[in-house]
C-alpha cells in the first residue's frame, strides 16, 4: 500500500497497542494497513475503497457542485450529534444550498496518539449512518497521525460532490428586490447544544443540537417548481452573518421581523443568560430560501411536508434600496441594524 493511497499512512505511524492509537516511530507500515482493514474501510464499507487506489473513479454526467469543509468541534459528542455526523451533514448541506443532490464525498481523518479506537469507531460508525440517511457513498480519504496534544482527538476534513438538479443558477446574485426570505425553522439550538455539552451547563430543559440533513427539503423546492433564487445554511455566524453575506453580496437590502423569526423559549432564556443574540447562534439543520414572494405560500407547504422544517416561515423581504444593509423590526415595530460579530462568538462549534 503506497503512501498517498486511499487512506494514506503518515510517518511516524499508529499501532493499536491497547485500546489507543499510538504513534510507532521507526517503521510500522503494518499497523497502518490493520488500522485501515479492520477499522476504517469496514465502518465506510465502499467497494471503491476496497480497491486501495490513489483515489476514487467517478463518472459525471452534467453540472456539478463540488466543496469541502473541515471540523475540530469541541466536545467531539454532543446532544444530538458527534464531529461524525457534523462532516457529513455539513458538507451534505453545502451541496444542497447549491441546487445539488450530493453523489460522494471524501473523508480525511487527523488522529491524535492517544485516542481511543472505541471512539474512532463511534465516530466512522456516525459517519456511515449519516451518509447513508442521504443514499451518499464515501469513497476516497486520507488517514494522518499526530503526535499527543497536538491534535484534540480528532479532527476531519470532508469535500463532497453533487449533481446539479437546480435549472438556474442559485446564490446572492440570483437575489431580487420584492423576493420573500423563509427560514427553514427555529434557530439557535446547535450553538448553545454545544457550548452545554462543553462548560457543563445544566439547563432545565435538555438542548440538542439541530444537526441535520437539509437535502430533501431544499431540493422539494427546486423540484417542485419553485423558482429558487438563493439558499443559505445558517452553520458560523446564524442567520445574522448569512444575511449580511448575502446582502452585500447581492447589492441589495434585507428586512426581517423578528416576530416572526421561530426561536424557542429555551433558546432565548439560555441566550438571555448568556448574553448571546440568537441571530448570531450557529446552526447545522437550517437554512434560508429567497423565492418570489408569490410563490411563498407553495414553498412552504413543500417544506412543511419534511419534519426537519416543519416549522418553515416567511421572515422578510428583500428591498431595493439601501444596498448591503440588514435589519430586524423588533416587537414594538422598531427597527435596528444587523451585522456580523467582530469575532468568533462561540468557537469550535463546527
Amino acid at each position: 500500500m503506497k503512501e498517498d493511497r486511499q487512506f494514506a499512512p503518515a510517518c511516524p505511524l499508529p499501532s493499536e497497542s491497547g485500546d489507543t492509537i499510538q504513534l510507532a516511530h521507526g517503521g510500522g507500515g503494518r499497523m497502518m494497513t490493520r488500522l485501515l482493514d479492520e477499522v476504517i474501510r469496514p465502518a465506510f464499507g465502499d467497494a471503491e475503497l476496497d480497491r486501495r487506489h490513489d483515489g476514487a473513479l467517478l463518472a459525471l454526467d452534467g453540472p456539478t457542485a463540488f466543496t469541502t469543509d473541515s471540523y475540530v468541534v469541541q466536545p467531539l459528542f454532543f446532544p444530538g450529534g458527534d464531529i461524525g455526523s457534523l462532516a457529513v451533514n455539513g458538507t451534505v448541506n453545502d451541496l444542497a444550498m447549491c441546487g445539488a443532490r450530493p453523489i460522494c464525498l471524501s473523508v480525511g481523518l487527523i488522529l491524535e496518539e492517544g485516542l481511543p479506537l472505541a471512539t474512532l469507531r463511534r465516530i466512522l460508525a456516525s459517519m456511515r449512518s449519516a451518509a447513508d440517511a442521504c443514499r451518499l457513498r464515501l469513497v476516497t480519504g486520507d488517514t494522518k497521525v499526530v503526535d499527543r496534544g497536538k491534535g484534540d482527538g480528532v479532527f476531519i476534513n470532508t469535500a463532497g460532490i453533487g449533481r446539479v438538479v437546480a435549472r438556474a443558477p442559485i446564490g446572492p446574485q440570483s437575489v431580487h428586490p420584492g423576493d420573500a426570505i423563509i427560514l427553514s425553522g427555529d434557530i439557535g439550538r446547535h450553538g448553545i447544544a454545544v457550548m452545554a455539552a462543553r462548560e457543563g451547563l445544566g439547563f432545565e430543559t435538555p438542548i440538542e443540537s439541530d444537526c441535520a440533513p437539509l437535502v430533501e427539503p431544499a431540493l422539494a423546492l427546486v423540484e417542485g417548481g419553485i423558482p429558487v433564487h438563493c439558499l443559505r445554511d445558517l452553520t458560523r455566524g446564524g442567520l445574522a452573518s448569512a444575511m449580511v453575506e448575502i446582502a452585500e453580496s447581492s447589492g441589495l437590502a434585507i428586512e426581517l421581523d423578528e416576530k416572526k423569526i421561530p426561536v424557542r423559549a429555551d433558546i432565548a432564556a439560555a441566550c438571555e443568560l448568556l448574553g448571546l443574540d440568537p441571530l448570531h447562534v450557529a446552526n447545522e439543520g437550517r437554512f434560508a430560501a429567497f423565492v418570489p414572494a408569490d410563490d411563498a405560500g407553495l414553498a412552504l407547504s413543500l417544506l412543511r411536508r419534511h419534519p426537519v422544517t416543519q416549522e418553515a416561515a416567511v421572515i422578510g423581504q428583500v428591498k431595493a434600496d439601501n444596498a448591503g444593509r440588514v435589519s430586524c423590526s423588533g416587537p414594538l415595530g422598531v427597527a435596528r441594524a444587523v451585522d456580523m460579530l467582530s469575532g468568533e462568538q462561540l468557537p469550535r462549534i463546527c
